[in-house]
């Protein structure tokens, strides 16, 4: 592995540390997403607290700061495996930023900025199974977890050679939404939006 590509990924897990739900929360004097709702520093949560234009804003910057280091990555002419490290260290440091005592949201805007970029294809369909999930269930929860539990197999289809790392990524996320598996599970989880 070279210089630039640990330089890379190191600098993946540092933006990823920037918890955008937290900062855009604080700029705009909006109670921090720690303390409220589910607790989560996640767009879902921004969206019960704030309304649905600064969960976008927050769903941006998640995306953003999965797919940025992957294009400095593909500008550099890094390895795929060193891009694959990436995407994952990217996940990291959203999900345990350094900056904010290791407690980060789970992942899944990151993730897709990051695997996205790989591949234009896996984005449409990633977003697309999340899309239905939710659409038909009411779940955001639900949508995380079954886009983490196929997306390595859409990743196998299109882009073989970075089917390890999206499997890990796709672990992590899944790990994160423990709590919400288990709600949904007892059928105590809240939708999205309000029956």
């Amino acid at each position: 592995m070279t210089l630039i590509s640990i330089l890379i990924i190191i600098s993946a897990y540092l933006l990823g540390s920037i918890s955008s739900a937290i900062l855009i929360c604080k700029i705009l004097d909006i109670p921090d997403p720690r303390y409220f709702g589910s607790k989560n520093p996640g767009a879902t949560n921004i969206f019960r607290i704030a309304g649905y234009k600064i969960a976008i804003l927050v769903i941006l910057f998640d995306v953003l700061k999965g797919a940025i280091p992957i294009w400095l990555g593909y500008y550099l002419e890094i390895s795929s495996n060193s891009l694959g490290i990436t995407a994952i260290f990217s996940c990291l440091g959203h999900m345990y930023p350094i900056f904010f005592k290791f407690y980060g949201g789970k992942g899944v805007a990151t993730a897709f900025g990051a695997l996205t970029t790989i591949n234009v294809n896996l984005s449409i369909i990633m977003i697309s199974t999340w899309l239905l999930t939710v659409l038909s269930f009411g779940y955001s929860s639900l949508g995380a977890v079954i886009s983490a539990l196929i997306v390595p197999c859409y990743t196998w289809y299109f882009q073989p050679q970075y089917s390890l790392p999206t499997i890990i990524i796709s672990s992590l996320v899944l790990i994160k939404h423990i709590v919400n598996i288990k709600r949904l599970w007892n059928h105590q989880e809240k939708r999205i939006w309000r029956n």
